[in-house]
């Protein structure tokens, strides 16, 4: 599942190369329990109920196990709908507190991502006075009562805070209030587009040259349309960038791009997490050496595998990996700080 539409569109391209190759890594290794994976893909980007309906008929004609990239408003309908039917890795960045059974999840949480960013800003840079700006669903409202609590523990304070909706055309409103507020810095948790026209507006404002910018959910596409004109002062937090001097994700890069070309769509932690989702699945199911739910669930406490990342290790069904802190360089993320798992 990943976004063919919508505000999270942009990504849609990078998360379905990631997956193929991913499955194509896999099926070379001698498949998963002896059998090759067989990916079909559809549309996350559209209304929940749509998706979920989608997603059960495909479950009835024979799925055997579902891997998400999409908001988590889809995955609350999805994990509702599915009922533990099937295995669902769910593998963007989120808000934490999923329990469900059968649910797996990938993506870096409030407390490993804004937590040591937050307090690396703080203590950096004297961002002491925040302001919290994001879309109007699950992920920006819960990440920031989150949010507002790891400022508070740094000494901070949060001054002000505005939702909008998906597709939202005129911040004015928004940016007066940003204005009136006086923050040192503004966590942006916006999807896709959303955050690309925002920070646009943001800078078109003026107010890029003295408030610093923190997103849990950019990535160098985002980047690339934001615009290096419009991103001083922009940081980022992710458990990975295609930048990453590592051989872990060189290597990662190295095959990517054999794969696809060097025209293929820009890897980036959003697309990189459907590589992981899928990575994941067929290393737990190794483990476990059956695919049920339940065999599932108990294999994966304390599993550790290396993807692009580099190793991961699984917690209470989520994945904890190493979050790396990176400043917009022109067009380019360039790390600051990294904060190991």
């Amino acid at each position: 599942m990943a976004p063919f539409s919508g505000p999270a569109g942009l990504w849609g391209p990078s998360c379905q190369t990631s997956a193929l190759l991913a499955a194509r890594e896999v099926n070379e290794s001698g498949g998963l329990l002896g059998r090759e994976l067989e990916l079909t893909f559809i549309d996350a980007g559209r209304d929940p109920e749509i998706v979920t309906d989608e997603t059960l008929d495909l479950v009835e004609g024979g799925a055997e196990a579902v891997i998400g990239m999409h908001i988590s408003a889809v995955r609350q309908a999805l994990v509702r709908a599915l009922r533990g039917r099937v295995p669902y890795v769910y593998t963007p960045v989120y808000e934490g507190g999923e329990k469900a059974p059968g649910v797996f999840m990938v993506g870096e949480t409030p407390a490993l991502q804004l937590r040591p960013s937050i307090a690396w800003l703080v203590g950096r840079h004297g961002a002491r006075r925040w302001y919290l700006m994001g879309n109007d669903y699950v992920w920006p409202r819960v990440s920031h009562r989150a949010a507002r609590r790891y400022v508070a523990a740094d000494g901070g304070e949060v001054v002000g805070e505005s939702y909008v909706p998906f597709g939202c055309e005129d911040y004015d409103a928004c940016l007066d209030c940003i204005r009136k507020a006086h923050p040192d810095a503004i966590l942006v948790s916006m999807v896709g587009s959303d955050c690309v026209t925002f920070n646009r507006a943001f800078a078109d404002a003026g107010l890029d040259r003295h408030i610093l910018r923190l997103s849990a959910a950019s990535e160098e596409n985002t980047l690339l349309g934001i615009g290096a004109e419009n991103a001083a002062n922009f940081f980022f937090a992710a458990g990975y960038l295609s930048g990453l001097q590592t051989d872990d994700n060189l290597a990662f890069l190295d095959r990517y791009h054999g794969a696809f070309g060097r025209e293929a769509p820009v890897p980036n932690t959003i697309g990189q997490s459907c590589y992981e989702g899928v990575r994941f699945y067929a290393e737990l199911g190794r483990r476990a050496q059956a695919l049920d739910i339940e065999t599932l669930g108990r294999a994966s406490q304390d599993l550790s595998y290396v993807g692009a990342r580099g190793r991961s290790h699984m917690m209470a069904r989520h994945l904890h990996t190493d979050i790396y802190l990176a400043q917009a360089d022109g067009l380019d993320f360039r790390v600051v700080q990294h904060f190991p798992a």
